[in-house]
């Protein structure tokens, strides 16, 4: 995957974009995307096939335990220059007509085809549907991120409009550590701990807060470290993505194998933790608070640590060809809209035959991957959808 190229401009910059920091959006879709094909093989995750192997787990723990943190960080850094060039009522429409209308049609065609199977219903589609709207459960699928991430554009704006100097200055704050990546990431592990572990010792890592049976979930405890990393997203892109803190030849980019190998080990004890949680506690269904709070730390080490490591990692490789992610990039956000119809028709067709858990996982893994990739290409091909995805 990773080649060296002397293709410059390709590297560093494709138009206005900046290709790592596109590198690592495409690759965070790709974690998305392995996550919901390894689930339904996991054991303690919510595997429904009787085909398992705990491998999966392991890969479902890591990147649940941070890859939305670091999308919506990833998602802040652009929102300082779109304001700048818009102003914040047509920053908000942009925003509207990039995630509202995605999110309405995932809500009212993409998730019920794709539930419709999930729950193996004998309503006919026209009754499964009506049943979903008028009474529940109606599930937004990955499609929560769309609108949580709109109602905080919609913050970003307001506090734009009412509050101009604002994020200009949280910017200048945040540059302060321009060349003090240690104490930049030292704070950001006591900032990620602040606004998660609270929640999670009140409500636990499994409960979402969700009004009525709509389609507007949200994972209770992590609220405040979505918001929190959103904000800390625009605060960094305040100031010049190219010379700031992201700079590809800055601090923080030179240090990227430190913030990775404290990830790992910040997952280490997490698992470490699990380990205690399922084979040394007497009671597994109510572990005590030093349990909670421990691996409350630790998850939020984890988050702060890997949003720094995936950024870190493909700005210092700026100048390297990643050709899959390179060629993934365009049809990313397509990607994530549409998977979960393939996904869960796959893991319907491969539920009965015998197959070997890998087996399943690479028809599941490999074909939501492609199928959605190809629909993406093809959506693209209409061109009011490609000014949308």
């Amino acid at each position: 995957m990773l080649k060296k190229s002397g293709d410059t401009e390709l590297a560093v910059t494709a138009g206005v974009r900046i290709v790592p920091l596109d590198r690592a959006r495409t690759f965070i879709t790709f974690l998305v995307v392995l996550y919901h094909g390894v689930i339904n093989y996991t054991h303690f995750g919510i595997g429904g096939d009787r085909m398992r192997w705990l491998g999966f787990d392991l890969i479902a723990l890591f990147n649940d335990s941070f890859f939305m943190a670091c999308m919506f960080f990833i998602s802040g850094l652009f929102v300082h220059d779109s304001l700048t060039r818009r102003g914040a009522a047509n920053f908000l429409g942009s925003r509207a007509w990039r995630l509202g209308i995605p999110y309405l049609v995932s809500i009212f065609v993409l998730m019920p085809i794709a539930y419709y199977r999930y729950h193996v219903t004998e309503l006919s589609f026209p009754q499964f549907y009506w049943h979903m709207v008028t009474v529940g459960p109606w599930s937004s699928g990955s499609a929560w991120f769309l609108w949580v991430l709109l109602a905080l554009d919609a913050m970003a704006a307001l506090l734009w409009a009412v509050a101009p100097r604002a994020i200009p200055a949280l910017g200048r704050f945040a540059d302060g550590f321009r060349q003090r990546p240690m104490a930049a990431f030292a704070a950001f592990l006591v900032f990620s701990i602040i606004i998660y572990l609270p929640l999670r010792l009140q409500f636990g890592d499994s409960a979402w807060l969700v009004p009525g049976h709509y389609p507007l979930p949200i994972q209770t405890s992590r609220i405040l470290l979505y918001i929190g990393y959103f904000f800390t997203g625009v605060a960094v892109g305040a100031v010049n993505l190219r010379g700031g803190m992201l700079a590809e030849d800055g601090e923080v980019a030179k240090r990227w194998l430190l913030w990775l190998t404290c990830g790992f080990a910040f997952y280490g004890v997490i698992l470490l933790l699990v380990y205690v949680h399922h084979s040394v506690l007497p009671d597994f269904r109510s572990p005590p608070l030093w349990w909670h709070t421990a691996y409350g730390l630790c998850f939020a080490m984890f988050n702060a640590a890997m949003t720094f490591a995936v950024p870190a990692l493909f700005l210092h490789f700026a100048r390297s060809r990643f050709r899959f992610l390179d060629a993934m990039r365009p049809s990313a956000y397509g990607i994530y809209l549409v998977h979960f119809v393939p996904l869960i028709w796959l893991q319907y067709l491969v539920y009965e035959p015998a197959l070997p858990v890998f087996v399943k996982f690479a028809i599941v893994f490999l074909g939501t991957l492609f199928i959605s990739w190809g629909a993406t290409i093809l959506l693209r091909k209409i061109p009011v959808v490609a000014r949308m995805i």
